[in-house]
């Protein structure tokens, strides 16, 4: 066997031993931490040829894999403090740099004082590169670190390097677009299953009807990491845009006749990897595949989403006063006829809570459509954290070129949608004409594309 294959095999075999331990990997001891520490000294230094290369990372690894939070939290603060660049030598570096500028002199000093100012932490986090599973391990080492992070902001050196590495290896050029089709491994299937994040599947059915013939699932995939979707995107082929999510995950609903298509609704577009939070690569996903389906099904005109709100009524709780300013006199006319008077109103507040009873009042869904759905437009065209919308779906894909284009009352009126959003979705358009100039106007601006009667509605 090579050494790959025994590195693999044994990272496999402290992996399962990891998960069956429930008490194994308490904070680590002060020898331990010693030992921690000569192991991260032996990465830094890069003592040996390949093979010592690849067995060191592994140690290292197996060591990291048997500690729980407490010790990958110790591991991490011995990496981040204690082996970034040296002060001294980027002082002195930085000093000979200064005093060869405008010398033949200055371009070697320049080189000298990149490589003072290169980090042993980067030193380490390459090696684990030399292991199978490595760049997933680095991935997942990430996740744990932006989760400390929050606590211990004396991590941050090390998460910006980190990034900052993955943003190169993870670099769009690098990526592998893949269609997933009900044919695909099984393996791979259930990790759809497990990372989809906007609408759950709930059986083999839900799933195979998300892969039939009138959908198609797009992802894209790193060399190193074959079997894990990075992100991936699910796209119903309909004539006209849709309005209804549940209409659309309808298992029993009659298959679409794609010869007629003329619109691809991306329903659901799920990231996978915690540990890549930061590393963008959805715009590039969405654009490669509204090229595929365009080569597919030339009679496709418009792509679009069917996208949830999710920060919509947390953020109408924490500013009433916009809440308030959403219902006209004409609104609160049909409200007094249900007994409804105010804000305040149990009837109301139960709604605006995110309760899901109210669905079955027809009057009381009428009577709060409009307001609603103003509050909505509100929401995605007014409300910002900084010069970027507070809405995280929003910001995603008007930063990937899309336009506001139409608010749908009561699209998704399962519980999660109507605890929310109030069951209000939106559809962005992707117009391949404008994609870019909208992004560059965002981008630059802040400036968000919308649909004439969102506006409208937004203006109150």
């Amino acid at each position: 066997m090579t050494n790959s294959g025994l590195v693999s095999r044994g990272l496999s075999k402290v992996r399962e031993f990891v998960s069956s331990a429930t008490h194994f990997g308490k904070l680590p001891e002060t020898d331990d931490l010693e030992r921690i520490r000569e192991q991260l000294q032996e990465c830094a230094e890069g003592r040996g040829g390949e093979v010592s290369t690849r067995q060191r990372a592994a140690r290292l690894t197996e060591t990291y894999l048997r500690l729980d939070d407490a010790g990958r939290h110790a591991f991490l603060k011995i990496i981040a403090h204690e082996f970034g660049p040296d002060p001294r030598q980027i002082s002195v570096a930085h000093e000979a740099y200064q005093a060869a500028i405008g010398t033949p002199e200055q371009w070697d000093a320049e080189a000298h004082l990149r490589a003072a100012m290169r980090s042993r932490r980067l030193r380490i986090l390459t090696q684990f590169n030399a292991i199978p599973q490595g760049v997933k391990f680095l991935v997942d080492l990430r996740a744990d670190l932006l989760r400390f992070v929050a606590e211990d902001p004396l991590l941050k050196p090390l998460d910006r390097e980190l990034e900052a590495r993955l943003s190169a290896w993870f670099d769009v050029g690098f990526l592998e677009l893949q269609r997933i089709t009900w044919l695909s491994p099984a393996a791979l299937l259930e990790k759809l299953v497990q990372y989809e994040a906007v609408h759950e599947i709930r059986s083999w059915d839900d799933l195979k009807n998300r892969l039939d013939s009138d959908r198609r699932c797009y992802a894209f995939f790193h060399p190193r990491m074959p079997l894990e979707p990075l992100i991936f995107v699910q796209v119903a082929l309909l004539e006209g845009i849709a309005d209804n999510v549940q209409r659309l995950l309808d298992i029993d609903a009659p298959l679409a006749d794609t010869t007629r298509a003329t619109t691809a609704i991306f329903y659901s577009i799920s990231a996978t990897q915690p540990g890549l939070r930061g590393v963008s690569f959805g715009n590039f996903l969405l654009k490669r595949v509204i090229d595929d389906l365009k080569r597919d099904f030339p009679r496709l005109k418009t792509f679009a989403t069917l996208s949830p709100i999710p920060g919509l009524t947390r953020w109408a709780q924490r500013h009433p006063e916009e809440l308030a300013e959403a219902f006209l006199p004409a609104d609160w006319t049909r409200l007094h006829a249900l007994q409804i008077d105010s804000i305040e109103s149990p009837a109301l507040a139960a709604v605006l809570e995110g309760k899901p009873d109210w669905r079955a009042d027809e009057a009381l869904r009428e009577a709060l459509r409009e307001p609603l759905l103003r509050l909505a437009a509100h929401y995605l065209l007014e409300a910002r954290r900084g010069d970027k919308p507070v809405d995280a779906v929003a910001r995603f894909h008007l930063g990937n070129g899309a336009r506001v284009e139409r608010l749908n009352w009561l699209a998704d009126s399962a519980d999660k949608g109507l605890r929310q959003s109030w069951g209000i979705m939106v559809n962005y358009l992707y117009d391949p004409d404008r994609i870019e100039s909208n992004l560059e106007e965002f981008a630059s601006e802040g400036l968000i594309a919308a649909s004439s009667a969102v506006r409208k509605l937004a203006r109150r």
